[in-house]
């Protein structure tokens, strides 16, 4: 399992709205392995693809599929986004698969894409919905949490939630200077594995999860994999463990 296997529905969503053509000149943030830059990269045959992400390991792990692909138009950068110098108008499209939703300083960030490309360009990015809206995440943290979660309060930069409401989005956009904003509903599921076994090993490998277990005693910390296990038992039927999911494709003009 990896991070792509699990949004494979959300991609091609994501594929279709972004509407790369041959010439576009385009920056993928928080770009993690590059699946997303190397789809871009095959639209865009006479253009580019410029993938940005803070890992240094996702980074190394793109290029390296890249190269492997041959992909000779499509890049890798090291870099965080919110401050980046980019150069202005670079870039004819900026997209984003899950990968705006922890700026600390939102508009300052969107400000510093919209400088990148320019009044002619386009973003196009998928955020989550809400919490409440993703049976995934409201699944899990009840699984391990138990019936009286804690309440969701994270920090500035940790939320994945953090783009959900569309007002909030629509005036941190036009801050940030862009105009022409629309909201596309996606409601895909999330793939967790072919089997319970596999899902139990992901999901176990999410931050949320490892955090939660590891403020457990031993005792407490089986009983709640012994319940999310039963979790993703009741969702393996497609066949594989899948879990729905809510989310938005984001788009606007600079």
């Amino acid at each position: 399992m990896n991070y792509d296997a699990e949004l494979r529905l959300h991609n091609q969503a994501l594929r279709l709205a972004c509407d790369i053509q041959r010439q576009d000149r385009v920056l993928d943030i928080g770009c993690g392995t590059g699946q997303t830059t190397r789809d871009a990269g095959r639209a865009a045959v006479a253009g580019s693809a410029l993938g940005v992400d803070i890992s240094a390991d996702m980074i190394a792990r793109a290029q390296a599929l890249t190269d492997a692909e041959g992909l000779a138009n499509v890049r890798f950068e090291r870099a965080d986004a919110q401050l980046h110098p980019f150069p202005s108008e670079s870039f004819d499209v900026v997209i984003s698969r899950f990968g705006t939703m922890f700026f600390e300083d939102p508009v300052t960030a969107f400000s510093n894409i919209r400088r990148a490309i320019g009044s002619a360009g386009r973003l196009v990015m998928m955020v989550w919905q809400a919490h409440e809206a993703n049976e995934w995440s409201v699944s899990i943290e009840r699984s391990l949490e138990g019936s009286d979660p804690a309440p969701r309060n994270p920090p500035a930069g940790s939320d994945p939630f953090s783009l959900a409401d569309p007002s909030k989005v629509q005036r941190i956009l036009e801050a940030a200077g862009f105009a022409n904003i629309t909201f596309a509903d996606i409601g895909e599921p999330v793939y967790y594995g072919e089997d319970v076994a596999a899902a139990l090993d992901w999901v176990r490998r999410f931050k949320y999860s490892q955090e939660v277990l590891q403020r457990l005693d031993t005792p407490s910390a089986e009983r709640a994999l012994e319940r999310l296990r039963q979790t993703l038992e009741s969702h393996n039927r497609r066949p594989g463990v899948w879990l729905n999911s809510r989310a938005w494709i984001i788009t606007a003009r600079g």
